[in-house]
């Protein structure tokens, strides 16, 4: 069902390009998608692929909503790891069943909507597909499952957006309780004309405050900065530098790196 096709359309275009990606790449071993309204804005963080060893698929989430509310929040498919490998391509073929539109993907919304807690009634999913997948097979599925939460592997924009200049002041790229967020996620923003969840200027002022925020961290190494983050204007903050290698070293954004609990 995985293979590239005009009904697996929307939301649901990723898997069949995924799985040709796969294909196509034997020698990558991580797939990651990442949906085109989402950001990197910690540029010193490293995703720690050693913890994710014994596992195949790694999603942002949180298991109790999933495994015991069944909510359909529970994860979020615009940012996950995939291990190129059968057990995922069996999860693709096994996931996309849902996906064509017409009649199967309504009626499988349908379905999707009755079985997980706080759906709204539409059409089938992608991720609404997932977590009823994974819930409803779990022996063959959550072994290989990673569910991240110790890092914003995906970061919902509406609560980070209006930190940055708090998290500039206190926080710190890379790990620990106070680091930046890795990925903003600009889930329900539609500006290209589509129906949205949230007004097109906020969510364009958002994102220009995301993209500021994560291109400060280069403009540093540099000596130079934003005026403010909603502004594209340039300003210098120290004499400019010729190594910038070394002013990374004493601003303290080297990589940073997670030991495996």
């Amino acid at each position: 069902m995985a293979h590239l096709d005009r009904e697996l359309a929307g939301y649901w275009a990723k898997l069949p390009l995924i799985r040709r990606l796969m294909l196509s790449h034997p020698e990558v071993e991580w797939i990651w998608w990442m949906d085109s309204d989402a950001l990197f804005t910690d540029l010193a963080f490293e995703i720690p692929l050693s913890r994710y060893d014994k596992h195949n698929l790694v999603i942002h989430g949180y298991p109790d909503l999933l495994f015991q509310k069944h909510s359909w929040i529970a994860l979020n498919t615009g940012s996950f790891l995939l291990r190129n490998c059968q057990w995922s391509l069996d999860l693709l073929d096994a996931w996309a069943p849902m996906g064509p539109k017409g009649p199967i993907r309504d009626e499988a919304g349908r379905v999707l909507t009755a079985s997980l807690e706080g759906r709204p009634a539409f059409e089938a999913d992608d991720q609404s597909a997932l977590i009823y997948l994974l819930v409803s097979q779990q022996d063959r599925w959550v072994a290989k499952l990673f569910v991240e939460n110790s890092y914003y592997l995906h970061g919902f924009w509406a609560g980070l957006v209006d930190k940055y200049e708090d998290m500039m002041a206190k926080h710190h790229p890379g790990l620990g309780d106070e680091r930046w967020p890795f990925v903003t996620h600009f889930v329900g923003c539609k500006p290209c004309g589509s129906y949205g969840d949230y007004p097109v200027e906020t969510c364009l002022t958002s994102m220009e405050r995301a993209f500021n925020f994560a291109d400060n961290q280069v403009l540093h190494l540099y000596g130079f900065a934003h005026k403010a983050l909603s502004s594209p204007k340039i300003r210098r903050i120290r004499n400019q530098t010729t190594n910038p290698l070394e002013v990374k070293e004493s601003l303290n954004l080297r990589t940073r790196t997670i030991t495996p609990p």
